[in-house]
């Protein structure tokens, strides 16, 4: 790594029914790596995770969306599940959050459906991403090149399919927030 990560800030934007291993696991890594995170929600209080086939644990909010803004933090992380980004793709807080990392050419990691958050913020057209399969098309629809890879980076966008692939995601992650703005990532 070319810098120090020590005090570096990440937004982890999440809902109820986040993939729980989809936020603990990065969220590990990048405080092992001296990054603080930060998990912002809509509302205060606390965000129930789904451990793959039932309700897992409360994760403390730290922020809500009325609170913060892009210029708070270095790069963000989006974990998936199937109700997270759902919920938070028709929330205009959200998609306003997300759009100001493109433009302000900030790193941002979408994982499984979080995606989804993506395409409704206007952000994914021209993109090179994956994700879970079983919303390829949606981002094809929206103008992405999809592809089935473990882990693709256009430009400070980090994508992965699913949490066998949390190893490579969680490392360009890092690796990308380390190299800090990109000129080409863009809205």
């Amino acid at each position: 790594m070319t810098q120090s990560l020590k005090g570096v800030r990440v937004a982890i934007l999440a809902s109820d029914g986040f993939e729980e291993s989809e936020l603990s696991v990065p969220r590990a890594e990048l405080d092992a790596a001296g990054i603080e995170t930060h998990i912002i929600a809509p509302e205060h209080g606390h965000i129930t995770a789904w451990a793959e086939t039932e309700w897992g644990e409360k994760y403390h909010v730290d922020k809500t969306l009325d609170e913060v803004s892009e210029h708070d933090y270095a790069a963000l992380m989006l974990p998936g599940g199937v109700i997270n980004p759902d919920t938070l793709r028709q929330n205009e807080k959200a998609q306003h959050f997300v759009r100001g990392f493109f433009e302000a050419g900030k790193p941002v990691g979408a994982i499984c459906h979080a995606p989804w958050i993506l395409i409704n913020a206007g952000v994914v057209d021209g993109r090179r991403m994956t994700s879970i399969p079983s919303i390829s098309k949606d981002l094809i629809n929206a103008g992405a090149e999809w592809e089935d890879s473990e882990v693709v980076c256009d430009n400070a966008l980090v994508t992965s399919r699913k949490p066998s692939d949390l190893d490579a995601f969680c490392s360009k992650l890092i690796e990308e927030i380390d190299e800090g703005r990109h000129s080409k990532q863009h809205a």
